[in-house]
């Protein structure tokens, strides 16, 4: 077979795995290139994804996301567009094709671009035609110049980084999750969160890397989120959240926590409260140099950076945006420096580097590459790679430069995983995997209140039926107005994509690219196509599978509602980092602020009222005023989301049981009891409601040991 060719002027050595342009060379993963070739050798014809994957992966149990990967990598290398799709085009549910002409050559020809006839045979005859010929010479000149000074540039730039696996080690399997991993400070212990939903307990555990012992720290903590060592492993510090007793601004109250770990290792200990905050959130420390502790803290929907110094009880600012939020933040012991991820009042991404005394050494807006979606913030690490942070999508590995320089990372697991953390000695990394199993389930309303009126129930009967069930989750079910079909999104093609039911036939009907993911999802009027938040941009997808993109240059965190007949949405927008519930207009792009803080949920009625819940969980109406609490719903709000049916609200309180209020009548009444394991209500249609029901949430921690 041909080792060479040239898809347009791009010049492909299969022998060597390389793509060169204009004396730029690009080395790709072998699987990567094999599949250009496939699409070479059918240049101009579609290809379809299972016969790239037997060609490329024969004998090979893959998943089409490995197939999409490496599509996207070469799209990258070829210069190309995932949205305009030059050079590679993707044929939805067909497969893909390469567009641009291939010449194929043998290996003892040269590197030079293919030349067209008219270009060879052109004659020099008169003046004209030599100045010309003079300066198109010239011109190579200029270019030549122009290349070298670039590449003298590209010195500097961050050659693509490798992570050679020898093996995956499995460090917890039990039937909990396990979240939030790190090494401790000498690197023979892993500390983690267990939550054990049986009985529905969190718990800071620590396991042996060497004996495999596990020790429980803590008991009953009911803590989330992240934790860290002092730098001699004899403190370990995590923040823990509780139910405020008067809530005011917030309904969780926040406290920074202190354990001694060596005493823990012994027995479960009570840790000890070192700060608290009531009207504020706190999240990620870190320990610092100088027994400090580095906290982000959000204020009025702004997160700051903060230190908390553990000698004199004292909290400073570090580092605060004059406008925007920081998103995100890593601090690196050995160098004493803070990486830290913010929005600034242009909506620009940036990274910036400082001391922890709040010294800025350096501040460089954040470039993504094509294959990180548009308004994904991401969450980078310190890495063992010189001055090189380390983050994750899900299922694809990057390093991110201080200079703000996103390389991609080759790395062959395909599962998805947080930002890894590295062992102190950086020969191994910590991550978690796992998955979620959500089904799709139906009520009877009717059958469920006479059920509730029954003194004599069996509280433990079930009265749901399961609608849709796969391994993966499934979710966000709703009807389609005027018409047959339900709508919801799952993992089941192993990305995030929306699915048709109709009767007992499903079928897929939108393409995301890898790493999607859904953040809700509405019916226009007609029922003939669908809004989607797809990584926090809107996508209308028609019922062929057609999509028309609403580019906003801000992220939607949350859609809530679509008014297709009107174009405008209700949805939470990220504002320069601050998130606010907002209106859009969709025929504009523009966008009328509703509501400084974000909303938990949000709804219409027929009349086009707005009823939302805010931070509290309490139901506000919208009148031709003011907005109006409605008291009645005091204490029946949740995160469970709720649903408008003909001017009824249905709704799920903290108790787990399905109510409904009449907004014409203003009549309560409980409905029933729903299952404890249900995930929030989605749609509501006369007497069957559709639910979302969490049957296995599965996450592990795992050690990936890296090629020495």
């Amino acid at each position: 077979m041909t080792q060479q060719y040239w898809v347009g002027d791009f010049f492909v050595d299969i022998s060597r795995n390389q793509i060169t342009h204009q004396d730029d060379t690009q080395i790709l993963a072998p699987k990567a290139i094999a599949v250009l070739t496939a699409l070479a050798q059918n240049q101009g014809k579609v290809v379809s994804q299972d016969a790239l994957l037997d060609t490329v992966w024969a004998n090979t149990v893959v998943s089409p996301n490995t197939l999409q990967r490496s599509i996207a990598q070469l799209r990258k290398a070829l210069g190309d567009d995932g949205k305009v799709q030059v050079i590679i085009k993707t044929h939805a549910k067909q497969g893909y094709s390469l567009e641009s002409n291939v010449k194929w050559q043998h290996e003892e020809h040269t590197q030079t671009p293919p030349q067209t006839t008219e270009t060879l045979n052109q004659p020099v005859n008169n003046k004209s035609d030599v100045f010309q010929f003079t300066f198109k010479h010239a011109a190579a000149i200029i270019v030549s110049v122009a290349l070298v000074i670039l590449a003298f540039i590209s010195l500097s730039e961050p050659t693509p980084a490798k992570l050679e696996i020898a093996k995956l080690n499995a460090l917890t399997a039990t039937d909990h999750r396990e979240n939030a991993g790190i090494y401790s400070p000498d690197g023979e212990f892993v500390v983690f969160h267990r939550y054990e939903e049986r009985l529905c307990i969190n718990n800071i555990w620590a396991k042996s890397t060497k004996t495999q012992e596990e020790f429980q720290l803590t008991q009953q903590l009911n803590s989330h989120g992240s934790h860290t060592f002092s730098a001699d492993g004899k403190s370990l510090y995590f923040i823990q959240e509780q139910d405020c007793r008067q809530p005011i601004t917030q309904k969780q109250c926040y406290k920074l926590m202190g354990l001694d770990f060596a005493k823990s290792l012994r027995g479960a200990q009570t840790p000890t409260t070192l700060m608290e905050c009531k009207n504020t959130r706190i999240s990620t420390p870190i320990w610092m140099q100088g027994n400090q502790i580095a906290l982000l803290q959000q204020t009025e929907q702004q997160w700051k950076l903060i230190s908390y110094a553990l000698n004199e009880q004292q909290s400073r600012d570090v580092y605060v945006p004059n406008e925007g939020s920081v998103i995100d933040y890593d601090y690196s012991l050995a160098d004493d420096l803070i990486a830290l991820t913010h929005v600034d009042g242009d909506g620009n991404y940036n990274l910036t580097m400082l001391k922890p005394d709040g010294t800025v050494l350096s501040q460089n807006q954040i470039e993504l590459p094509p294959e990180i979606a548009k308004h994904r913030y991401i969450y980078p690490n310190f890495s063992p790679f010189k001055d090189r942070l380390m983050f994750s999508t899900g299922r694809q590995l990057f390093t991110l430069s201080y200079e703000g320089k996103i390389s991609t990372i080759e790395l062959p697991v395909d599962v998805p995983m947080g930002s890894p953390r590295f062992h102190p000695d950086g020969s191994r990394l910590l991550v978690i995997k796992g998955f979620y199993d959500r089904d799709m389930a139906s009520v009877s309303l009717s059958e469920l209140a006479a059920h509730y009126q029954d003194p004599l129930r069996d509280k433990h009967q079930q009265l749901y039926t399961i609608e849709e069930r796969s391994i993966t989750s499934e979710g966000g079910a709703t009807f389609q107005p005027n018409g047959n079909l339900l709508a919801f999104y799952t993992f089941r093609s192993g990305i995030q994509q929306v699915w048709l039911k109709e009767n007992s036939k499903v079928r897929q009907l939108s393409n995301f690219p890898l790493d999607s993911f859904i953040y809700g999802m509405h019916w226009a009027n007609d029922g003939q196509s669908l809004l989607v938040n797809v990584s926090k941009e809107l996508q209308q997808l028609t019922l062929a599978g057609e999509t028309q993109t609403f580019s906003f240059n801000y992220p939607i965190e949350q859609l809530f509602y679509w008014d297709s007949q009107n174009q405008t949405a209700l949805a939470n927008i990220r504002i320069n980092g601050i998130v606010k519930f907002a209106e859009l207009d969709l025929s504009q792009l523009r966008y009328t602020i509703l509501t400084n803080q974000p909303a938990n949920w949000a709804q219409k009625d027929s009349t086009g009222r707005l009823v939302y819940t805010d931070g509290l969980d309490r139901f506000w109406y919208s009148n031709t005023l003011e907005n109006t609490l409605i008291e009645t719903l005091n204490e029946q709000g949740s995160n469970l989301q709720f649903v408008i049916d003909n001017d009824i609200i249905y709704g799920i309180n903290e108790r787990f049981q399905l109510w409904r209020y009449s907004l014409e009548t203003r009549q309560f009444n409980i409905i029933g009891d729903m299952p404890r394991n249900i995930d929030y209500l989605s749609d509501v249609r006369g007497d069957k409601a559709f639910i979302s029901l969490r049957i296995e949430a599965k996450k592990e921690l795992a050690e990936l040991v890296l090629k020495q």
